[in-house]
């Protein structure tokens, strides 16, 4: 999957990776991965980005450490993070139902009136 065809929706799903516990940038995308069946195979230069983005918001925290003689940053989630997340979340479920309306005809939903 392209990241372009996350546009909108990566910041949400960083936020939930996160949601599981402090991580760094690297277990990050292969959590992003793992989670998706291989599906979401995003770049560091998609992943990097939004985490910074999602910091200067307020949303995570980083802390550098040295693990092996490297560096690393690990992020969390903030309490803001967290609340930013359930909007997410309800966000995510109105357009799901919403857009199902048009895309899942077989659903109830997607019946016309």
């Amino acid at each position: 999957m392209k990241a372009q065809a996350l546009h909108g929706h990566l910041d949400a799903l960083l936020l939930a990776v996160l949601e599981q516990g402090a991580l760094h940038g690297y277990a990050i995308i292969e959590a992003l991965r793992a989670r998706s069946d291989g599906n979401l195979d995003l770049p560091t230069g998609t992943i990097y980005p939004a985490l910074r983005r999602l910091e200067r918001a307020g949303h995570v925290a980083s802390t550098w450490s040295t693990v092996n003689g490297r560096e690393r940053r690990t992020y969390q989630l903030t309490d803001a993070g967290r609340r930013a997340l359930t909007g997410e979340r309800a966000g995510w479920h109105e357009f799901q139902s919403t857009v199902g309306r048009f895309l899942d005809p077989g659903s109830p939903s997607g019946s016309p009136a």
